[in-house]
């Protein structure tokens, strides 16, 4: 599982010009979904994401999560965070999870983020999708939980 992990001070996600999913501070999350990924990884993002210390504290070193700060989550599903464009200049996503997967385990995702206490919305799966946020810092990170299990 891969994530790209923004700090906003706000965002949004539309699907045909319609807001189905905004935030005011908190956290962008970009998950993609590999095959072999399974509830281990779900796992893992679950506990590493919303407590990443990527927001200052009083001394200005960040040593405070969103959980800390009553942030809250926009996660959105994005396979091709799953591209490889090592080869030829069209990547190729023969590594991402298939949708019913990848769909089972994104949900898994929002479900566990939300049982730990953190307000989460979501895009709409396999939807064509606008994403706006105004990163804050900027502060962006990646996971990807295949190098860590």
């Amino acid at each position: 599982m891969r994530a790209v992990v923004q700090r906003v001070t706000s965002a949004r996600v539309a699907v045909g010009g319609v807001t189905v999913g905004q935030i005011g501070p908190g956290l962008v999350v970009l998950l993609g979904v590999a095959q072999g990924d399974g509830p281990e990884d779900v796992r893992y993002m679950v506990d590493k994401i919303p407590n990443l210390r990527i927001y200052d504290d009083a001394d200005g070193k960040m040593n405070l999560s969103c959980m800390d700060v009553g942030g809250s989550i926009l996660a959105v599903s994005q396979f091709t965070l799953l591209g490889d464009c090592r080869r030829g200049r069209r990547p190729s996503f023969t590594d991402a999870a298939g949708p019913d997967e990848a769909n089972a385990l994104y949900e898994q995702f929002v479900a566990g983020v939300r049982s730990v206490g953190v307000h989460v919305e979501t895009g709409v799966f396999r939807a064509e999708m606008e994403v706006s946020l105004v990163n804050h810092g900027p502060v962006t990170v990646m996971l990807d939980s295949s190098k860590l299990l």
